[in-house]
């Protein structure tokens, strides 16, 4: 699990591509795969096929988690400024704040090189990527912190 996926599953939202429950992502069998696991089933004895659920409803659409809500209620009693800086949201969500976490971070999410060389422009870069990729990935983040 890469450190911006730790984020994401400390605010609760899974990423796009992660399959809802008895999807493989969640250890689920495709279908082909279940009829090879079932007892009885092997060279000598009949093949058999699952049968296939009419009128499968498909997942709803992934809800945006309201990110602000969920932080701020983090935030209560504690002196971290998590709308301006990286290193006090990654205290906020109970994650490593170190520069060489944020460093990873960096690497992981494709730091331009003209911001890798200045803690403060990396930090204030970080700060807006994450926030940005939060959003893309279903957490409603206000435009104000996006800009």
């Amino acid at each position: 699990m890469g450190f911006f996926d730790k984020i994401l599953e400390k605010i609760g939202i899974k990423k796009k591509d992660e399959k809802e429950v008895g999807g493989e992502a969640k250890g689920g069998l495709k279908a082909k795969d279940d009829v090879a696991k079932k007892p009885g089933v092997g060279a000598n004895a009949p093949a058999r096929t699952v049968p296939q659920q009419a009128g499968v409803v498909k997942p709803a659409a992934m809800s945006e988690v309201d990110v602000v809500a969920k932080l701020e209620g983090l935030a209560k009693g504690k002196d971290l400024n998590w709308k301006v800086s990286i290193v006090d949201l990654l205290k906020l969500l109970d994650l490593d704040s170190s520069r060489e976490a944020r460093e990873e971070l960096a690497k992981e999410l494709n730091a331009p090189a003209d911001v890798t060389g200045d803690s403060a422009r990396l930090n204030v870069w970080l700060h807006k990527e994450v926030l940005r990729k939060i959003a893309a990935n279903g957490g409603n983040i206000p435009a104000d912190l996006l800009d």
